[in-house]
């Protein structure tokens, strides 16, 4: 029993009983980095997911596990939605080179699997590509370059879809054009771009392939912001096809940035001003103020008033000397008041004196 159970692995690792679709053989330069994509089925979506390392699938070891995303250079990532396993291994040597397996893990069966090779060499690797992420608008196009050292047929395909050979074709709704007028070099262009247009797919030439994962979003709204004039931005007559080069998206984002900053600093500016100008204001109006308080005080003074009533009074008695006549008496009272207010004094007498007669 356990002799055909041993034939029955070796028979479904040889003739291929899948039901997880990648690529077959990628070429990387050492030192360099490579994502493998492994598309698996819907009934494995739950399943734990793991590379596996060597040429026979009974002794390969396992060198990383979707329970496990990274370890070292290697690291794993599991898009349930998409029903993709996504494999990377980073700062790739020549021993890295050799037989690897994409596989699920399925208790108490025998696991599903898929076998690539992976080739590392210090020369010009057999098939690359610039990114192999990218990034495209929707309706717009977008072109890809493969760079490639072998013979053999070319090919554009998609990862658990269909493939297309030069010069056109379409691929799920998405057309594409293939052109190879360059030397060792295919260019690949996809029009009409939609949503449903991201995903996985890859170069195909001489037996090798390189994966190249495309995003279609939505194309941003650029806004230019002037520090002493505003400027309307129009788009050019003939935009750029191709991929999005990361340097113009640092440029752009670079100088957004600074026209930020250069909005804030004269906001600072004009709010410094603003206050300055009103400290000012109030500074001469308090100054003014106690210039006409200090006047006013010079220029008043008070006065004391001194009033006089006399009145006269007759002695009435009647003893008095024979020799004295009767004497009229007069009495006078002082009274001092302050004017209600200031007068100016002319002359140089501080007190005035008035009196009345009775």
């Amino acid at each position: 029993m356990a002799v055909r159970l041993r034939i029955l692995v070796i028979l479904t690792g040889l003739t291929g009983i899948h039901s997880i679709t990648t690529v077959s053989k990628v070429s990387v330069k050492a030192g360099g980095s490579i994502s493998i994509p492994c598309l698996y089925e819907p009934r494995y979506r739950n399943n734990l997911k793991y590379l596996c390392k060597g040429y026979d699938w009974i002794s390969c070891s396992s060198a990383i596990k979707t329970d496990k995303q990274s370890s070292g250079r290697f690291s794993i990532s599991d898009d349930k939605i998409q029903r993709i396993v996504t494999v990377t291994i980073k700062d790739l040597k020549e021993q890295d080179r050799g037989d690897y397996w994409c596989a699920v893990d399925i208790k108490k069966l025998v696991d599903e699997r898929k076998h690539f090779y992976l080739s590392v060499t210090g020369d010009t690797p057999a098939l690359n590509v610039d990114h192999q992420e990218i990034q495209g608008f929707i309706g717009e196009e977008i072109t890809i370059k493969c760079h490639y050292s072998k013979r053999g047929v070319i090919k554009w395909c998609r990862l658990g879809s269909s493939c297309v050979t030069e010069p056109s074709g379409s691929i799920d709704g998405t057309e594409v054009t293939i052109d190879r007028r360059v030397p060792s070099v295919f260019t690949v262009t996809m029009s009409g771009l939609r949503t449903e247009s991201s995903g996985w797919y890859w170069c195909d030439k001489g037996g090798f392939q390189m994966p190249v994962h495309l995003t279609v979003t939505e194309k941003p709204t650029t806004i230019t912001v002037a520090a002493t004039t505003l400027l309307t931005t129009t788009e050019p007559e003939n935009p750029p096809t191709g991929s999005v080069d990361e340097e113009t998206t640092t440029v752009q984002s670079e100088q957004l940035s600074d026209s930020i900053y250069v909005k804030s600093f004269i906001i600072l500016l004009s709010l410094l001003i603003v206050i300055a100008m009103v400290t000012m204001f109030i500074w001469l109006k308090l100054k003014k103020h106690k210039q006409a308080k200090a006047a006013a005080s010079t220029t008043t003074a008070e006065v004391d008033v001194t009033y006089c009533n006399i009145g006269e009074m007759r002695k009435t008695s009647g003893q008095t000397s024979n020799t004295q006549s009767n004497v009229d008496v007069m009495y006078s009272s002082v009274v001092f008041k302050k004017p209600k207010r200031a007068l100016k004094v002319e002359s140089n007498d501080d007190n005035v004196t008035y009196s009345t007669l009775a």
